[in-house]
C-alpha cells in the first residue's frame, strides 16, 4: 500500500508539474473556477453568473465520497484561480490533490466549513468529524452560499457588485424554498415522519423539518452495511409499521432492496417509496437539475410515499 501511495503521489506531481499556474480565462477575461460536486457547482454558478468560467468535476449521480480525481481533473484545478468544494471530508479521496492546489496558490474554498461549528452535526462512527450533508437544511445552505459570495468577492473584487446582487436573488429563492418545505412536510402525520434511506445523508433535513432519520449505511458510502445492520433496521420498520423506505440516486439500490426483503420475512411489506437525490443533483435538463428542484423533488417523493393511505 505504501508503494501504491508513492506511485499515486508521483503521478500527481508529474501532472502538476506539467500544468501552468492559475490563470484567468484567456478568451473572455473571466475568473476561472472549478467546483467539485454538482451541488457546489450550482451555488457557485448562481452567484458567479457571467463573471466566472465554471467547470464542475463530478456529474449528476456521482458519489463524492468515492470519487477519485483523474489526471484531467488535476489539470483543470491547477489551471484555475479557485476551487470550490463542499468540505467536511465529503470529497474524502480528493484530499491530497486539494492540499496540493492550496500549496500552489490556487484558492480552495470549502463552503460547508464556513458554517458555525455549533450548527454542525457529528458524524456517527467518526469521532471528531462532522456530517458533511449540510445542504438539506435550506437555511444552512443559505449560509454556505454567503460564504461562496464572500470568497468570490475576495478573489475578484472588481465584480463584487454582481456577486452581491446575484447572491441576494439566490437567497430570496432559498427563503421561499424553506417556507415551502415546511408547509409541505406538515401534511405527513407525526408518527410517519421517519425517513429511512440508503445512507445517512439526511440528518440535517430531519433536524430542520422534524423527521427521525435512519440510514442503512453510515455518513459515508465508503462504509458497508452488515447483516446485523440490515436485520436491526428491518425490526424497526416492521415493529413501527413504517410504510416506505427510499433509495438514492448516487448509491446502488441493492442495500435497500436487501432491507425490504428482510422486512418481508417479518410479515410486513414495506415499499420503496422512490429515489432521493442525496450527494448530487439530477440531470441538468430535468426537474432536479438545480438545488431548488432537487429539494422539491425529494420532498415530494418523501411526502407522497409517507402519506399513502392517509385521509385528507
Amino acid at each position: 500500500m505504501r508503494n501504491l501511495n508513492r506511485v499515486a503521489s508521483g503521478v500527481l506531481m508529474v501532472v502538476l508539474t506539467a500544468c501552468g499556474g492559475p490563470t484567468a480565462d484567456q478568451d473572455h477575461g473571466l475568473l476561472r473556477v472549478v467546483a467539485t460536486t454538482t451541488i457546489v457547482g450550482e451555488v457557485v454558478g448562481a452567484i458567479g453568473g457571467d463573471d466566472i468560467d465554471l467547470e464542475v468535476l463530478m456529474g449528476p449521480g456521482v458519489d463524492p465520497h468515492l470519487y477519485k480525481p483523474s489526471a484531467g481533473d488535476v489539470r483543470r484545478m491547477a489551471s484555475a484561480e479557485a476551487v470550490f468544494l463542499s468540505g467536511l471530508h465529503l470529497e474524502g479521496k480528493m484530499g491530497e490533490v486539494l492540499s496540493e492546489m492550496d500549496q500552489r496558490g490556487v484558492s480552495t474554498v470549502a463552503i460547508a466549513e464556513c458554517l458555525p461549528e455549533s450548527e454542525l452535526l457529528e458524524s456517527a462512527g467518526y469521532p471528531g468529524l462532522h456530517d458533511p450533508h449540510v445542504w438539506f437544511d435550506v437555511n444552512l445552505w443559505s449560509q454556505a452560499a454567503e460564504c461562496a459570495r464572500d470568497a468570490l468577492i475576495e478573489i475578484d473584487p472588481d465584480n463584487a457588485d454582481g456577486y452581491r446582487m446575484r447572491t441576494a436573488s439566490y437567497l430570496a429563492d432559498l427563503a421561499a424554498l424553506d417556507d415551502w418545505v415546511r408547509v409541505r412536510v406538515a401534511s405527513v402525520p407525526p408518527d410517519r415522519r421517519v425517513l429511512i434511506t440508503a445512507h445517512d445523508a439526511f440528518e440535517y433535513f430531519g433536524r430542520a423539518y422534524g423527521f427521525e432519520v435512519r440510514g442503512l449505511l453510515g455518513v459515508s458510502t465508503a462504509s458497508e452495511a452488515g447483516t446485523a445492520d440490515v436485520q436491526a433496521l428491518a425490526d424497526v420498520i416492521a415493529d413501527r409499521r413504517i410504510p416506505a423506505v427510499f433509495v438514492e440516486s448516487s448509491v446502488p439500490p441493492r442495500y435497500v432492496e436487501a432491507l425490504t426483503e428482510a422486512v418481508a420475512s417479518r410479515g410486513f411489506d414495506v415499499v420503496i417509496g422512490g429515489s432521493l437525490y442525496s450527494d448530487a443533483l439530477g440531470d441538468p435538463d430535468g426537474p432536479a437539475g438545480n438545488y431548488v428542484g432537487t429539494v422539491r423533488s425529494n420532498v415530494e417523493t418523501i411526502v407522497g410515499a409517507l402519506t399513502v393511505g392517509v385521509e385528507e
